[in-house]
């Protein structure tokens, strides 16, 4: 059992002394005058390890530093913790009380995190609505998780639509075409008397990415403090004299974790409402951001750009990249630390149990289709249908432990637990050097001719090819095998993939079983807002000759 590259637990002491040294390293316990460092502590005390409690004692430390630059320009721990104030009191007054639960559905800006303070403040839950849902997904998620006031974009009325008229919305972004109240995003003071600290913080609801069905809510515990940072900053070495561009989606638990972190070390978050490659880019270059967290596709798309275009924009100050969301293929994380330097690292996790692994660049560069090691206080175990450890090397069910697992589905299901871990739903195995290798999801490993076979190989060798820019792989009935694959293939432009080529390099690496007979040629992949592949929007595979 792998914890932080050890075979053993570290003592509670020696955890501590970890977490202190981890905090001290990123800036987060830095000396400061004492009586900033008394009102910070009251700060946290008050409001907890939340998001209003990171902006109330940011507010307390370092009120006039840069806390968001979005496309409304830039905005100040002080300013943002005093627009918080002020919608914490205009939600209350539409009957937001502590355990109500106020749906969430924008893109990336400050107005975001001004609700989540405003809700941290009330005690109040958020439930992070997918800003790629259609008008009957945002309907049901919303009756499914009790939401009774909306903070949402402009954009997003129509999707709006099928939501009760009884419930309030709040616009954060744009303007509405019905009059209504807004996220005050200009607040400077707060004449009005607050609402009482509520008994117990706000809870963070994040819907899962509902690839194969209907999303399901997932409660986010609260953290307990800054141990739960040290441990991502174990592995992912950010600082607080940061500025880190979130280019993952807010709602989603990545682009969560950058607002999370970011918060508690004071660092600065650049924030654009759009994904643009280029405009990532150009924005590295004018804000000299030092971070970027991302998900893979965006990785993908930025690597599509021309070299010269890449070329153009100064990206010197960009020392780290951090990934999660989904698997990246060998040869996208080859390709793009040669591009940008060693930067890369990609974590992985899932909504419900937060991170399991983080992989370095040294790790990628070794072994780039390694998931990593757990970063300090998390356990990652390989385990037997029966729930048994497994030794290094061989293959079972992904099982992890750390401090942030999920606290079960807002309809009242939850995870298969063992040795007092969570199961992920992932398949691998740690080799002799403690390094996690995920073969895949355990729905979708196939039977073909007796044979148990995962896509993820398969994937893996066909994106090597020249000509291939992206893969899907996932099996299909068949008559006499049982099952078989079929391969959905995006080209580059203007390159010819042949199906025949493709099959014998899968069988000459992975074995007969392995190959897919179906190769389905499409100009891009579906994806949902959070670039993840929607399995069920592929068309109907058909052979290919």
């Amino acid at each position: 059992m792998a914890d932080a590259g050890s075979t053993s637990t570290p003592s509670p002491l020696r955890r501590t002394l970890a977490t202190v040294r981890i905090l001290v390293r990123s800036g987060v316990l830095a000396p400061a005058r004492p009586d900033k460092i008394a009102r910070q502590l009251k700060a946290l005390k008050t409001w907890g390890p939340t998001i209003a409690g990171g902006y109330a004692a940011a507010n307390e430390r370092v009120p006039d530093s840069i806390a968001i630059i979005d496309e409304d320009g830039t905005s100040t721990f002080a300013e943002m913790n005093v627009r918080g104030r002020q919608l914490a009191l205009d939600l209350r007054r539409s009957g937001v009380r502590e355990g109500s639960r106020v749906g969430l559905l924008c893109r990336n800006h400050s107005g975001f995190v001004q609700a989540m303070i405003a809700c941290g403040r009330l005690g109040a839950d958020v439930v992070l609505l997918n800003t790629g849902l259609a008008a009957t997904q945002v309907a049901a998620s919303a009756a499914d998780n009790d939401v009774s006031v909306l903070i949402a974009d402009a954009e997003f009325e129509e999707s709006c639509s099928g939501l009760p008229q009884e419930v309030p919305r709040f616009t954060a972004w744009g303007e509405p075409i019905s009059p209504g109240p807004k996220v005050p995003w200009r607040a400077t003071a707060v004449k009005e008397e607050e609402p009482p600290v509520p008994g117990r913080p706000g809870r963070l609801v994040v819907l899962t990415s509902g690839t194969t069905g209907t999303p399901k809510g997932a409660r986010r515990p609260t953290p307990k403090g800054p141990q739960d940072a040290a441990s991502v900053l174990s592995r992912i070495p950010l600082r607080s004299s940061d500025r880190i561009l979130v280019s993952a989606p807010v709602f989603h638990t990545w682009g969560l974790a950058g607002v999370q972190l970011g918060m508690s070390m004071r660092a600065t978050l650049v924030m654009r409402r759009l994904f643009e490659p280029e405009d990532v880019l150009r924005t590295i270059q004018e804000q000299r951001c030092s971070v970027l967290f991302a998900v893979p596709v965006m990785l993908r798309r930025i690597m599509d750009l021309p070299r010269s275009v890449r070329e153009k924009y100064d990206t010197s100050s960009l020392r780290v990249v951090a990934c999660s969301g989904s698997a990246m293929s060998p040869q996208l994380i080859t390709d793009f630390m040669d591009a940008f330097g060693d930067v890369l690292y990609n974590l992985y996790g899932s909504t419900e149990v937060s991170w399991a692994t983080i992989a370095s660049p040294e790790d990628m560069r070794k072994a780039p289709t390694t998931a990593g090691r757990p970063p300090l206080g998390t356990r990652v175990a390989i385990l037997d249908p029966d729930g048994n450890e497994l030794p290094d090397g061989s293959e079972g069910s992904i099982f992890v432990g750390n401090d942030m697992l999920f606290d079960g589905y807002t309809n009242g299901r939850s995870k298969r637990t063992a040795l007092g871990l969570m199961e992920t739903g992932d398949r691998g195995h740690v080799d002799v050097h403690g390094l996690l290798h995920v073969a895949g999801r355990d729905d979708d490993m196939i039977v073909s001719g007796g044979e148990n076979v995962f896509p993820r190989p398969v994937e893996e060798a066909v994106v090597s090819m020249p000509a291939v820019r992206e893969v899907v792989v996932t099996g299909v009935a068949d008559e006499e095998f049982g099952q078989r694959f079929a391969a959905f293939v995006v080209p580059y432009e203007g390159a010819d993939v042949d199906p025949n080529e493709l099959r014998m390099k899968v069988r000459s690496e992975l074995g007969r079983f392995s190959v897919p007979r179906d190769v389905i040629l499409l100009p891009e992949l579906p994806r949902n807002a959070t670039g993840k592949v929607v399995k069920r929007r592929l068309p109907d595979s058909e052979p290919s000759e």
